[in-house]
């Protein structure tokens, strides 16, 4: 008789933010089957029921909890409820994320807040109010960057530079959290199937992916990667293979990488009509 696998992540709870949808539902799968209880950290509550029903359905076990990772007390509300439930946190995947396109000229201040006030911010919020309870278990922080923190793209200035600060916050809570047994994985994906490339600014799905499908990872297989590399408490792992070889690229050649870059997007970018100087109260009179 063959023995069954056994299950890495057995009876531990794990925290997922942005479990609605994309990357989040599915390591919620992910960690369901290796036995983790799964708690479904989002906004969109029909979409939650859909998950924690899949999993359920699948003899798996979690729940749902409705929160914003920016808003501090929706998010310590949701946090009290699950130690109310299971008394522990093992794991912590801070996933959710938004993406805010736009060209320099065209962007507003408060497009930068409203990006960083999710991707970097939102991050900050899950770590503060879930890290006592990691590092009374000695758990792990999976925090989900992007390639876009390791080399920049055009067109999405908001994006880049929230996932640099992220990438930036991961490293430096690798250092602080490892003499006390938490560790950090930054997970940096390239193009996973995920709702984020079809929004426009406002957060409104509004095209389809203007990636080809051939770089796009199915979401399942990016899953399947992500819980492995937490639950080998690897500090970093890229995922993808045009993310490795971007990134490689990007630090080894980088002038060749910028002109390659500058080629492919000149005709999106030329086509961005030139900003209206601000004039001062004194050029009206």
């Amino acid at each position: 008789m063959m023995r069954r696998k056994p299950k890495r992540f057995s009876e531990c709870v794990v925290i997922i933010t942005g479990a609605s949808s994309g990357i989040g539902e599915y390591t919620a799968y992910e960690f369901a089957k290796e036995g983790a209880i799964v708690a479904l950290l989002a906004r969109r509550e029909e979409k939650l029921k859909q998950v924690k029903e899949n999993i359920t359905k699948n003899d798996g076990k979690a729940d749902y909890f409705i929160a914003d990772v920016t808003d501090y007390n929706s998010m310590l509300s949701a946090v009290e409820k699950i130690i109310s439930l299971w008394g522990k946190i093992d794991v912590v995947l801070a996933n959710a994320g938004i993406g805010v396109p736009g060209h320099i000229a065209k962007l507003k201040v408060e497009d930068f807040r409203r990006q960083f006030e999710t991707n970097f911010f939102g991050v900050v919020n899950t770590i503060e109010i879930t890290l006592p309870y990691l590092m009374k278990e000695k758990g792990r922080l999976g925090i989900v960057g992007s390639v876009a923190g390791k080399i920049c793209t055009p067109m999405s200035a908001p994006y880049c530079s929230s996932k640099f600060a992220v990438a930036a916050l991961a490293e430096c809570s690798y250092f602080d959290l490892k003499p006390f047994g938490v560790s950090v994985t930054c997970i940096n994906p390239g193009f996973v199937d995920s709702e984020i490339r079809k929004k426009n600014q406002r957060g409104e799905i509004v095209r389809g992916d203007p990636i080809p499908s051939f770089l796009v990872m199915p979401t399942h297989k990016a899953a399947k990667q992500i819980v492995n590399a937490i639950y080998k408490r690897k500090p970093e792992v890229l995922i993808t293979k045009h993310a490795k070889v971007s990134v490689f690229f990007g630090r080894h050649f980088p002038r060749t990488y910028r002109l390659l870059l500058s080629l492919f997007s000149r005709r999106t970018v030329s086509k961005i009509p030139l900003p209206v100087p601000p004039y001062s109260k004194e050029d009206n009179i």
